[in-house]
């Protein structure tokens, strides 16, 4: 005898609130549905609305005495953040808790670039006072309440000359400052324990790989990005560009990867093994591109500009998914990723480091199921449709502050005309005289080894 049973989990047919709707049954048979994707392209449309509708990526902003110049993300405490001024202060604070904890005061002029080490235990700050500071990063205490104090560094490390950029190793207890020269500096020890000159005048930053922690990037005054190997203690390779670069940041999840923020208004991705040609440019600023980090999930990175605006890229987009700007922002100097890659934190002249999401319409705090199911669905509409034009044409518009609208604007014209006018250079010149160059191709000058 056969005995059919029916099985039911009781969870998914329990309502979590009195208010929720009970589960209702559906014949997935598609003949019974023919209106089923224009119901879906429907709900795909209302969800690009709502969310361009919630967009509010803003959340708050922690006040300084002077303009922003660098910015340090702890790797092992989520709210633990810190920010250097051009008036030689530091500043570590509580994220979360929107509050300061230590103001650590030493240096006599402007902090150019400060570094967590990777315990997230200590910092080392570097300032055109020739002068590298250590410090101590504390905790943030569970009690509410302001809990600012001054703090005094607990080593200090005296340079040739000024100091403009700083990273600390990934794996030691050492560190490498750019200045007239790149140096590596050990925590015990008070004098350099190597060098590295390849050309340039000044160094202006530094950079360790996350995912090879013993290679190293430098940009210099020379329009050049430098690559070192700890390990041989020699320089690896050298590209030469048409314009200087302000930053660079490597990929964490792609070793062979980094993005140069450059002075011409875009940022170029390279591969190490193949520098004659860059992987993609980035484009959409109006401005110099002064800084650039990467997300830990090494999918998008975060870049802030000189034209006061904040995007955020995919790593193989050319052209930005956010972009940020207030009507009090100024210039900005320093960007960061948080630690999980939901906030983006930018410092700007304005005496101000501000906190964004990195999805502008996520919904904050806990979610319940239903609701987490319910975004899901939406951006699975939205990916599933993002091909047509009115769901593309939503999702992709940004309104942007006048002067950068006007300013891109020209650059689209100017580009235009010099597209036009090779094109007529080509048609009225003999077959192969007139060589024409890529995009990724066309700013680089040269490749050293």
């Amino acid at each position: 005898m056969k005995v059919k049973v029916i099985n039911r989990n009781e969870e998914e047919y329990t309502r979590e609130r009195s208010q929720d709707l009970r589960k209702v049954h559906k014949n997935l048979d598609p003949n019974l549905h023919p209106f089923e994707k224009a119901v879906e392209y429907t709900r795909a449309l209302n969800a690009a609305k709502l969310d361009r509708v919630f967009a509010k990526p803003f959340l708050a902003s922690l006040p300084h005495d002077d303009g922003i110049t660098c910015l340090s993300r702890n790797p092992r405490r989520l709210n633990s953040l810190v920010s250097g001024c051009a008036d030689g202060e530091l500043r570590i604070w509580d994220v979360a808790a929107q509050r300061p904890l230590r103001k650590l005061l030493g240096h006599t002029s402007g902090v150019k670039g400060v570094s967590i080490t990777q315990d997230g235990d200590a910092c080392v700050s570097c300032s055109t006072d020739c002068t590298v500071k250590l410090w101590k990063v504390p905790f943030a205490p569970d009690e509410a309440g302001p809990l600012l104090q001054n703090d005094r560094p607990v080593f200090e490390f005296r340079g040739k000359g000024a100091f403009r950029g700083i990273d600390h190793h990934w794996g030691r207890n050492s560190f490498a400052t750019a200045g007239p020269q790149v140096d590596i500096w050990d925590h015990e020890r008070s004098e350099p324990v190597n060098s590295f000159t390849w050309g340039a005048d000044s160094i202006m930053s530094v950079r360790f790989n996350p995912a090879e922690a013993d290679v190293m990037a430098t940009v210099g005054s020379d329009r050049g990005i430098a690559l070192y190997d700890l390990r041989t203690s020699t320089p690896i390779r050298k590209l030469i560009m048409q314009t200087k670069t302000n930053s660079i940041a490597w990929n964490p999840m792609e070793a062979f990867n980094f993005t140069a923020a450059n002075e011409d208004c875009c940022l170029y991705t390279y591969d190490m093994r193949k520098l004659q040609s860059a992987s993609c440019v980035h484009k959409d600023f109006v401005s110099a591109v002064m800084d650039v980090d990467y997300s830990p999930t090494g999918r998008e990175f975060v870049a802030g500009s000189y034209d006061r605006s904040v995007r955020i890229f995919s790593h193989n987009g050319g052209h930005s998914k956010e972009v940020y700007h207030t009507k009090r922002m100024q210039r900005i100097f320093a960007v960061r990723f948080s630690g999980d890659g939901s906030y983006v934190f930018s410092g700007s002249d304005d005496m101000n480091v501000r906190l964004w999401k990195a999805q502008s319409s996520v919904q904050m705090g806990t979610l319940l199921p239903r609701e987490r199911q319910k975004h899901d669905y939406q951006q699975a509409l939205v990916e599933r449709y993002k091909h047509l034009p009115d769901v593309k044409r939503i999702s992709r518009h940004r309104h942007l502050p006048t002067p950068i609208y006007k300013a891109a604007k020209l650059r689209r014209t100017m580009t235009e005309a010099d597209n036009k006018k090779q094109h007529n250079r080509i048609a009225h010149s003999a077959p192969g005289s007139v060589k024409v160059k890529s995009a990724r191709k066309q700013k680089v000058v040269a490749e050293l080894e």
